[in-house]
C-alpha cells in the first residue's frame, strides 16, 4: 500500500568522538524514505529543498523507488542546514548551526497522485504543517503516525495538541514523553498521551530500546548492543521509517503487528548508526535485515 512521508530533506555536518563530516544529506524525511523502501514499493515524498541540493542525490532516492514528485526544489535558494557535535556518550548532543532558509516558508504540496495514500508519516516539523498535511489529503489515511521534539512542546504546545488529536500514533522519546504529560512514570505518561488522541504510542529509548503502548497493552522492545555506534543522527526517522514501512508492506494495522514493526525498525535503526549520515542504510540487502531482526528475536527468546 502507498506511502506518504513529509519531512526535511536536508544537508546535515556532524561531529562524533569517532569522527567528523562535512556537508552530507540528511533530514527526517530522508531517513524515514529509505528506510520505509525495504519494506514497501510506494514510497511517497513532500518536502522542500534549495537549487544548491544534488541533483545525483535525488536520483539516489528514487533508485530506491521513492517518488520525488513532491519534493520542491526552490531556485536561487539553499536547503536546510544542521551542525552537531555528539558528546563521549554518543545520547547527548549539541547543537552548532541551524540555518532554516527554504525550511523558514515551507508550504507543503500534496500532488494529486499522492493522494491515495494509504499510510502517513509525519516528520518533525511544526505542528501547523503536519495539521495542514492531514486537512490537504482528500481520503483519511488508514494510518497516521507523527513524529515530534521537545521544542515544538516548549514554544507550540496548544497546536502540538491539536495536532495530537488528528493522528494514529505518536513517535517521542522518554524525555519528550516525560515533558508532553507531566508524569514521571512511562506506563503513566503513556495513559496520559494517549487521551490526548493517539491510539498508540511509540517511547523510543535509545540503547536501551523502545517501548509500544496500545489496545490496553504494552510491548517492550530492546536494542541491540552494538561494538561501534559512529552516527546517531538519523536512528530515529530510520526506525520511523522502518516502523511505518513494515505496517504498509503488511497493509494491516493491530498491535500484533506493531509490535513486528517495532523490531524492523529498530533493525533499520541500528543498521543506521553504525556509518555516518545515509550512508549505511542506503545499501542494505534483505539477508542483512533478515538477520539483524533475528539477532533481536534472540534478545526477547528464554
Amino acid at each position: 500500500m502507498s506511502l506518504l512521508a513529509v519531512g526535511t530533506v536536508a544537508f546535515d555536518a556532524i561531529e562524533t568522538p569517532f569522527g567528523k563530516t562535512d556537508r552530507i544529506v540528511g533530514g527526517a524525511a530522508t531517513y524515514v524514505c529509505l528506510a520505509a523502501s525495504y519494506f514497501t514499493k510506494k514510497a511517497n515524498l513532500v518536502a522542500v529543498v534549495g537549487d544548491d541540493f544534488p541533483e545525483e542525490e535525488i536520483k539516489d532516492l528514487n533508485n530506491h523507488g521513492i517518488n520525488t514528485d513532491g519534493l520542491q526544489i526552490k531556485k536561487g535558494e539553499k536547503s536546510f542546514f544542521w551542525s552537531g557535535r555528539y558528546h563521549n556518550d554518543m545520547n547527548s548532543r549539541d547543537t552548532l548551526v541551524t540555518d532554516l532558509n527554504v525550511l523558514a516558508d515551507f508550504d507543503p504540496i500534496v500532488p494529486e497522485g499522492y493522494q491515495d495514500c494509504q499510510f502517513l508519516m509525519l516528520g518533525n516539523l511544526t505542528p501547523k504543517i503536519q495539521q495542514t498535511v492531514i486537512n490537504r489529503l482528500k481520503n483519511r489515511p488508514k494510518l497516521i503516525v507523527m513524529d515530534t521534539m521537545n521544542f515544538w512542546m516548549d514554544i507550540a504546545m496548544d497546536d502540538l495538541k491539536e495536532t495530537l488529536k488528528l493522528v494514529d500514533v505518536l513517535t517521542i522519546n522518554d524525555a519528550e514523553a516525560r515533558q508532553l504529560s507531566g508524569e514521571y512514570s512511562l506506563v503513566k505518561a503513556a495513559r496520559k498521551i494517549q487521551q490526548m488522541g493517539p491510539k498508540y504510542l511509540v517511547i523510543k529509548k535509545g540503547e536501551h530500546g523502545a517501548l509500544l503502548f496500545g489496545e490496553g497493552q504494552i510491548f517492550s522492545a530492546p536494542a541491540l548492543p552494538l561494538e561501534d555506534v559512529f552516527d546517531p543522527t538519523g536512528a530515529g526517522d530510520t526506525f520511523a521509517g522502518g516502523f511505518i514501512g513494515y505496517l504498509a508492506g503488511q497493509n494491516e494495522v493491530n498491535f500484533e503487528k506493531m509490535k513486528k514493526a517495532v523490531i524492523y525498525g529498530s533493525a533499520l535503526a541500528s543498521f543506521c548508526v553504525e556509518k555516518f549520515g545515509t550512508e549505511r542504510i542506503k545499501n542494505l540487502s534483505q539477508e542483512e535485515i533478515n538477520g539483524r531482526v533475528a539477532e533481536f528475536s534472540k534478545l526477547v527468546q528464554f
